[in-house]
């Protein structure tokens, strides 16, 4: 698995919605609300043998209330 981190900007208003909406997802490992110029903090799993971009586009993308996003890949835990 590797571990990716997403910033996720929602329209005004939503980021309880989309919060919920990931949450029953279940595709996430942590998720935060945060400060500053994203509302939502994703820490995800990707299955190794997965395109990332497209893991990404299917599972949450299509959430109504996202407005952009951030994706920050990792490569080494210390």
């Amino acid at each position: 698995m590797r571990c990716v981190f997403i910033n996720i900007r929602c329209k005004p208003g939503q980021s309880y919605r989309v919060a919920e909406a990931i949450a029953l997802r279940e595709i996430h490992s942590e998720l935060y609300s945060t400060s500053g110029p994203f509302d939502l903090l994703m820490k995800l799993y990707v299955p190794e043998d997965a395109d990332i971009g497209k893991y990404i586009n299917d599972n949450l993308l299509d959430i109504e209330g996202i407005e952009r996003t951030e994706t920050t890949l990792t490569f080494k835990a210390f």
